[in-house]
């Protein structure tokens, strides 16, 4: 397992490809009724990295206010993602677009060519990532929980993991959490788990195994009140955090107690 920060000894931050972050907790844009309430959720959420969908960009429309002119990209730093490649070659091409746009060199790397589930390809994820990472991306590839390609792909040069708790979108909490253990355990880039968290705290369970961050969207956005809920995960990822660094007690088989014996009145 990664090592324990000592308390008060160092600054817990987040760095990924070379920058800074203090929040822990990435949000998306999709899904959300209107860009006010999109904007709104972020600001509650705290989080600094906002993870934008290329394909959902169009500068030269005629009239355009698109979704990166309701991002404040002073406050937030912007992720383009290839959501909606079902190729290497679309993803490429999509990555490509999104620095020509002049965002970032970033990319969240998806590959999803099955329609029902919506679990990314692993050979053409892997084969996408070290062709960007040769043209100097910071790539963030989404992968099934799988350690063997987790560590694959930081061998070639990626900035981060994005395992899945589960299919995405499904709420179905961590599905994978012996996987994502063991993934956490190998990795000496960050891990990011993505996908399939549905409450907060099933974030802060990630995070309390030793995840470096995660990535919310559906669960913000489809919330009965996306408000509260970002504020709820916030809360979340920052508990599940701070209990990682404190490290939780030994799990013992029998009972122990929690008052001294000795010194007890009538002993």
């Amino acid at each position: 397992m990664k090592a324990v920060l000592e308390p008060n000894l160092k600054k817990d931050e987040l760095i990924i490809g070379g920058k800074t972050f203090t929040s822990r907790l990435m949000v998306g844009t999709g899904k959300f009724s209107n860009f006010n309430a999109m904007k709104e959720a972020h600001a509650k959420s705290g989080a600094e990295i906002v993870t934008v969908a290329v394909r959902r960009i169009d500068l030269n429309a005629p009239g355009h206010t698109g979704l990166l002119n309701e991002i404040d990209t002073k406050k937030y730093w912007i992720l383009p993602n290839t959501a909606g490649c079902q190729t290497k070659e679309e993803a490429v091409r999509v990555a490509r677009l999104g620095k020509a746009m002049g965002i970032n060199n970033w990319v969240k790397l998806e590959v999803i060519p099955d329609p029902k589930y919506l679990l990314p390809d692993p050979i053409s994820t892997l084969e996408a990532a070290r062709e960007l990472v040769n043209e100097g991306f910071i790539v963030l590839p989404y992968i099934n929980a799988d350690p063997v390609l987790a560590k694959r792909l930081e061998e070639i040069g990626c900035a981060t993991v994005m395992p899945l708790g589960s299919p995405i979108g499904t709420g179905q909490g961590i599905k994978c959490s012996a996987n994502i253990e063991l993934i956490i355990k190998q990795s000496s880039i960050p891990v990011v788990v993505d996908a399939g968290i549905g409450v907060p705290s099933e974030a802060s369970q990630v995070m309390e195994m030793g995840a470096d961050a995660v990535l919310i969207n559906t669960a913000i956005a489809c919330a009965g009140d996306p408000l509260q809920m970002a504020e709820a995960f916030k809360l979340g990822v920052e508990a599940g955090r701070k209990a990682y660094i404190a490290g939780r007690i030994p799990v013992k088989e029998y009972a122990s107690a929690s008052s001294p014996i000795g010194g007890v009145v009538g002993k």
